[in-house]
């Protein structure tokens, strides 16, 4: 069994916030990741799982600090976990850009140096983690996965190519087709080289055609966001998600921005939608 370092724990809402560090053997690295444990499971109760994946140059605790997802969380009794965006260290390769590198590891598992030996987030979300967390807390098996970004293209992404897996799937301001838009080019290139059919396996666009099971799908968009429509693009994925058959409900949100504070004024409509999907 990994061994879990407790870095701190705080109580909110009546749960427990706490943040744990363990070595990943993904990863090749100490991974740091965070979970909300509601009062139910305080209780003895095995609760549902919400992930939360993160955007650019975000870690485990911005979510957590500016989203007020605890109180909603504690509210519907769901756990809500939110690892790093990118293995980290003195050791682990980076890039002087914001948008490559530590705090930009796109969820995938990388083949290119000097990526390939630690960022392999796309393991470490779907394999590592959940398995340290089965062990760890009380989940009762049912989990939903939401994101915002580059964690909204990860929670697209890690959904549709795992769709057994979730009851549903949402993301605010998403990267949807990162084979087609700077940030994503920029990083496949680096991490996955220039054969783009290497690229398709980590795009959302792509995926929609191969998901197992037709998930429920909820996006929300600013149109103040200044990252919208270049490296965005919501409606061209929405518009093939619909033709393919999955129920998606697309919000373009006048005048709200790419921030937490966009985030934090519908995080409440995602729960709720993730809820509904639990059953």
């Amino acid at each position: 069994m990994t061994i879990l370092t407790l870095i701190s724990s705080n109580k909110m809402f009546g749960g427990q916030h706490q943040r744990y560090r363990h070595f990943s053997n993904r990863t090749e690295c100490e991974m740091t990741f965070a979970i909300y444990l509601p009062p139910q499971a305080e209780n003895g109760q095995k609760v549902p799982l919400l992930y939360w994946l993160s955007g650019l140059t975000c870690n485990d605790e911005n979510f957590s600090t500016k989203a007020g997802a605890q109180r909603l969380a504690a509210q519907y009794g769901f756990a809500l976990v939110m690892p790093d965006t990118s293995p980290r260290g003195e050791m682990v390769a980076d890039a002087d850009s914001y948008d490559l590198g530590q705090g930009a590891g796109f969820y995938l598992n990388a083949i290119q140096q000097p990526w390939a030996t630690h960022y392999r987030m796309y393991d470490y979300i779907i394999d590592e983690l959940p398995s340290l967390l089965a062990q760890h807390f009380p989940l009762n098996g049912q989990a939903a996965i939401f994101g915002h970004s580059m964690g909204g293209h990860g929670a697209l992404m890690i959904g549709l190519k795992n769709s057994e897996r979730f009851s549903s799937i949402s993301a605010f301001a998403p990267i949807v087709n990162p084979s087609e838009t700077p940030w994503g080019i920029k990083a496949f290139s680096a991490y996955l080289g220039d054969d783009r059919n290497n690229w398709a396996q980590y795009d959302s666009l792509a995926l929609l055609a191969y998901a197992k099971r037709k998930l429920p799908i909820l996006i929300d968009q600013g149109d103040a966001d200044s990252f919208y429509p270049e490296q965005l693009q919501p409606q061209k994925f929405v518009q093939s998600a619909v033709k393919q058959g999955f129920s998606v409900e697309f919000n373009l949100r006048p005048g709200y921005d790419h921030s937490y504070y966009f985030i934090a004024s519908f995080i409440e409509p995602h729960f709720a939608f993730h809820a509904k999907h639990f059953g």
